[in-house]
């Protein structure tokens, strides 16, 4: 081989290694580019809980979820307004506690939600003692109910609210005519503490059966409906 073959190999070489090295930096800088427009700075990574229920922190770790938990004020729960719609009514409720929990941190996702249960026309929340929860109970037995959820996803970003998603779920459920000894041996359990409607269905009772709709919105967070809404 000539010096002129030699020479022209190594200038080729070098050509070649050149042009791989820019090459590749070209495509890092390209695929960095991407992945900056597809998450944009503004969007925030952590998930915030407004509520101290365990059942919802249950159902959003079932939901491979990581999140922390922040109360809103007390004040962000008030009465069912006159001519107020039941869904109407909780989707406000979890709109006011989201934008409370919101005031406590520069940025995230924060997940609220009320829900109650409807029984001829009158909507039961949580019992304010045994004697409350009796007395619900024994307006459901017998009879078909409905469980309404609102459901509020709120974003906030360094400039503030940037995006909030508000939606309600409704199940129906028909309790079993239980006896007032049934009844009584319920309370005695005290699971009827901190429930919409003085009941758990996570606490497995053969009196109580879902007819149509979501079941976890029934434990106390529609996760079909919440999948959504974190899209």
């Amino acid at each position: 081989m000539s010096i002129y073959s030699e020479i022209s190999s190594v200038i080729s070489c070098v050509i070649t290694a050149i042009m791989t090295t820019v090459m590749t930096a070209v495509m890092t800088a390209i695929m960095s580019k991407i992945a900056m427009s597809a998450k944009p700075a503004d969007l925030p990574d952590l998930i915030y809980l407004a509520s101290q229920s365990p059942r919802r922190r249950e159902l959003l770790t079932e939901m491979g979820l990581e999140f922390q938990v922040i109360l809103p004020d007390d004040d962000a729960e008030d009465e069912q307004q006159p001519n107020e719609s039941v869904d109407n009514y909780v989707r406000r409720l979890a709109t006011q506690k989201a934008q409370s929990a919101a005031k406590k941190i520069e940025r995230g996702t924060i997940i609220a939600c009320d829900t109650v249960v409807c029984c001829q026309d009158e909507v039961l929340e949580k019992p304010l003692d045994k004697n409350d929860a009796k007395r619900m109970l024994e307006l459901l037995r017998g009879k078909k109910h409905c469980v309404v959820s609102g459901l509020c996803v709120l974003t906030k970003s360094d400039h503030g609210i940037a995006q909030q998603k508000i939606a309600a779920a409704q199940t129906e459920l028909f309790m079993q005519n239980i006896s007032d000894n049934e009844i009584e041996q319920y309370l005695e359990t005290n699971n009827w503490i901190g429930k919409a409607g003085a009941f758990g269905y996570q606490d497995n009772n053969s009196w109580i059966k879902i007819i149509k709709g979501s079941e976890s919105n029934v434990v106390g967070l529609p996760t079909e409906l919440l999948k959504e809404l974190l899209l």
